[in-house]
């Protein structure tokens, strides 16, 4: 009997080690469920598109592929079906939208592969998936309008003409995307008989989508970030600041030129600005506090996540504490290890245009059904404030002057007030070889549309990018 009493507590002694870890594991296992629950809820969409999920084939073999719209309601891609029932996607206005809608074929891109929830889902009313049953007929996948604007979209296409680049037109206030240009590009009613030539292209990168995607030294542009940072660090004296231009700034043996060797005498902070003097933002570059200039640009989005849904790159740079002088004088220029994407750079712009706060980008507007219901709507959204009201009126005087009395003076005494900032982006060791771009909006006061632009090897930016600007302002103010 004494020995039976001795070994009851031992017995419970050792249940629990096994009872901690079997609680252990129920939580667990209880935790896992209750978060794929969750995660499923409130990311049905990405678990939808991924291309591992079969719920996809599931959905495509009941739901006709719905229709993508331009938003003056032209089709900008559907699904024709022959006589024998097979399923073609066709794209009406062929290359012209080619990186913006993308395509559905070999994965997808653009708007077919941002909508692809919506498209491939079915919200007829019962009555017309009953009638479609008896008949034996795929239900009418959702529509999806975008915030494209094919007159806008024309007229950047045919003005980037030959040349590679990039051409974005936005919505300052709203976050619209209304044009989407990028080149080259392809047929993607083509797509299925030219894919493989297209993948191993290495050298033109067709498929890439140079506005979101694309990664170029910001040139001139830049001066918009090195001159906040020179206001935020000076803010009672930037406007006193002077620079005698002979067309370069040496500091010890590195040496920066102005654009072609101009030299652009007694110049003060605006005027620098207005007339993109490189050796004066050269000598603001080593003056700048390395660690509040870093501040900026977290404050600005480099290197960081951007609030786009489509598929994009990240605009990189690198200022460090122990930054040498020779790097910040080619920061400072837009020049060095810098790469930004045109989308980036028209974000920050719309910022400036919209009083300091960057509206979230968007390109799809509303989904609606077979029967024109609308099952869901997209609204403006404002994503954070880039900077204050203050900075944001400051620069927008600078960048009007560069239209008054700059680089950018071909869309002066125009029908509408303009800002902008023009750049000549150096690229390669060959000197003379540069990207043209241009960055802007109109009108000054209420901004209603803004435009960036890349133009690969041209040259100047307000020789080949700015009048390229005008004809899309044109084309907006006269429609």
């Amino acid at each position: 009997m004494k020995e039976k009493k001795s070994r009851c507590p031992q017995k419970k002694r050792t249940n629990l080690p096994i009872m901690a870890v079997t609680y252990l594991f129920t939580a667990v296992f209880v935790s896992m469920m209750v978060y794929i629950c969750y995660y499923s809820a409130t990311h049905k969409q990405e678990l939808i598109n991924n291309s591992y999920n079969g719920r996809q084939q599931v959905l495509t073999a009941k739901n006709i592929r719905g229709t993508i719209y331009a938003g003056g309601g032209e089709i900008l891609a559907q699904t024709v079906t022959d006589e024998e029932g097979k399923e073609e996607r066709n794209y009406p206005y062929g290359n012209l939208f080619s990186h913006a809608v993308g395509y559905a074929t070999h994965g997808r891109a653009g708007v077919e592969a941002l909508g692809n929830y919506y498209l491939i889902h079915s919200n007829a009313p019962l009555s017309e998936k009953v009638a479609n049953d008896m008949s034996g007929v795929k239900y009418p996948g959702d529509d999806v309008h975008t915030t494209l604007d094919v007159n806008l979209q024309e007229v950047a296409y045919q003005a980037l003409g030959v040349y590679k680049g990039a051409i974005i037109v936005t919505e300052p206030s709203s976050g619209k995307i209304l044009a989407m240009v990028s080149k080259p590009d392809y047929d993607p009613n083509q797509i299925e008989e030219i894919w493989d030539s297209l993948v191993e292209d290495k050298e033109s990168g067709v498929l890439l989508n140079r506005t979101t995607q694309g990664l170029y030294p910001p040139g001139s542009t830049f001066k918009i970030v090195t001159a906040l940072e020179y206001m935020r660090e000076n803010p009672d004296t930037y406007q006193n600041y002077g620079f005698q231009c002979n067309g370069s700034f040496s500091d010890g043996a590195d040496r920066i030129n102005c654009y072609h060797g101009q030299s652009h005498g007694s110049v003060n902070f605006a005027r620098a600005f207005a007339k993109s003097c490189n050796a004066s933002f050269a000598n603001i570059g080593v003056e700048l506090d390395k660690g509040e200039f870093q501040d900026t640009l977290d404050d600005l989005l480099f290197n960081q996540e951007l609030p786009l849904e489509l598929s994009y790159n990240k605009s990189r740079i690198e200022v460090y504490d122990d930054s040498p002088n020779k790097d910040m004088m080619q920061i400072a220029i837009g020049q060095g290890t810098t790469g930004m994407t045109p989308v980036h750079l028209n974000m920050i712009t719309n910022a400036i245009a919209n009083d300091g706060v960057l509206m979230k980008p968007y390109v799809i507007d509303f989904v609606e059904n077979s029967m024109g219901s609308v099952v869901k709507q997209f609204s403006p959204s404002s994503e954070k404030r880039l900077i204050s009201s203050e900075e944001a009126a400051a620069l927008k005087g600078l960048m009007r002057g560069v239209v008054e009395e700059g680089t950018a003076s071909r869309l002066k005494g125009l029908s509408y007030t303009a800002a902008g900032k023009t750049g000549s982006a150096e690229y390669n060791t060959v000197k003379g070889d540069s990207h043209a771009w241009f960055t802007g909006f109109a009108p000054v006061d209420d901004p209603k549309i803004s435009v960036t632009i890349i133009i690969e090897g041209a040259g100047s930016g307000g020789d080949f990018a700015v009048p390229i600007a005008k004809r899309i302002f044109d084309a907006y103010f006269q429609e």
